[in-house]
């Protein structure tokens, strides 16, 4: 056969093929620029979400640390002036939202200034975040005796064994470690993330919601996905814990590849076919592995089809206003598998806004 007529008839299967293995290059409307930049902007005007009525909760912090995690890889400035002036009142006006130190889903807060000190070296912002890290070891006197058993054992207090927790403890631990490159901070976070692993995660890759709550939650599998992903980003190549961390991860990522829908998504019950297509869980998901593909913990032929397919599937939930839809309302956990199915979905709620921009900005890094 003639090698031109031969090569012309190979490149559309060669284009189609590297276009599905492609996580640069999107149609127009889903490049992660464009979507970033409509879900960001969002929240220079959104009203604050408080824990309790009372504080700066854990879904807009995490909210503002993606905020600002694209501002930083689109180099928009002008967006990170407007984050800066937002968080100003904290010091001020605002000094009462500050949450107090005292639970896993408070000191997840300090996250925040030691991002913004990362990014600006301004240490008013490494003053106000570095106790949250310290305080979620350091064990208060009105500390109860489960607080205190998990203590002794080197770990942090606030231990509950929610596979939530995996992400608000290690995250302000990550980033404590990221602007001090003291080792305690990374070895907590480690230490913590075996002990989960090894708790919760099922022979199938997934995890249960708690060890009294055999379901696996859509949005409370992400945090975990997420929290691996994040922590193995900064962890130490030598670091003792790094090969069971990354060996649970994988499992994970292994699980997550065979229960994504047709569609692209994932369920609010993951293996559950009859539940419904969760945006903030799905999102969690695509982050672990585009960063997974990216940093070659995964094999790219194998799993960027998956992080690809899965964006495609996400991005039409978001409306004209940087609005996620189909988002989970904040959850406890319950041993009432309908307790999942009915819970009730959201429309901008800031557990779905965040997570569409940590997948933005692990589109956007190189």
């Amino acid at each position: 056969m003639n090698k031109k007529l031969l090569l012309a008839l190979l490149l559309p299967t060669q284009l189609l093929v590297a276009q599905k293995n492609d996580l640069k290059k999107f149609p127009k409307g889903f490049e992660p620029e464009t979507v970033g930049k409509l879900i960001a902007y969002r929240f220079v005007t959104a009203k604050h979400a408080l824990h309790a009525g009372k504080w700066i909760g854990y879904p807009e912090t995490f909210f503002w640390n993606g905020t600002l995690r694209y501002a930083t890889l689109a180099k928009d400035k002008n967006l990170l002036d407007l984050m800066e002036k937002r968080f100003q009142p904290l010091y001020s006006t605002e000094a009462a939202l500050l949450p107090p130190k005292n639970h896993v889903d408070l000191n997840m807060f300090g996250s925040l200034p030691l991002n913004l000190y990362g990014i600006t070296n301004n240490k008013q912002y490494f003053d106000l975040g570095i106790p949250y890290a310290d305080t979620q070891w350091q064990v208060p006197d009105s500390a109860k005796p489960q607080e205190q058993y998990w203590a002794k054992l080197g770990y942090s207090w606030q231990t509950r064994l929610w596979i939530d927790d995996m992400y608000m403890i290690t995250i302000v631990q990550t980033n404590a470690y990221k602007v001090t490159k003291d080792p305690q901070y990374i070895d907590r976070a480690a230490k913590e993330m075996v002990l989960y692993l090894d708790t919760l995660q099922r022979p199938n890759g997934l995890f249960y919601h708690a060890p009294d709550v055999p379901f696996y939650w859509g949005r409370g599998n992400g945090w975990m996905a997420a929290g691996m992903a994040e922590l193995l980003r900064h962890l130490p190549k030598d670091h003792p814990h790094r090969a069971r961390i990354l060996e649970g991860y994988r499992k994970m990522m292994k699980s997550l590849k065979e229960f994504q829908t047709p569609g692209g998504m994932w369920n609010q019950l993951i293996d559950e076919k009859d539940s419904w297509a969760e945006t903030s869980g799905s999102a969690m998901f695509a982050y672990a592995i585009i960063t997974g593909v990216k940093q070659h913990w995964l094999d790219a032929k194998e799993y960027a089809p998956v992080a690809r397919k899965a964006w495609l599937a996400m991005v039409p939930y978001v409306d004209e206003k940087g609005a996620v839809s189909e988002v989970c309302v904040g959850t406890n956990k319950k041993n009432d598998k309908q307790y999942y199915y009915d819970r009730p979905r959201s429309k901008g709620d800031y557990h779905g806004q965040a997570p569409y921009l940590w997948c933005v900005g692990a589109l956007l890094e190189k």
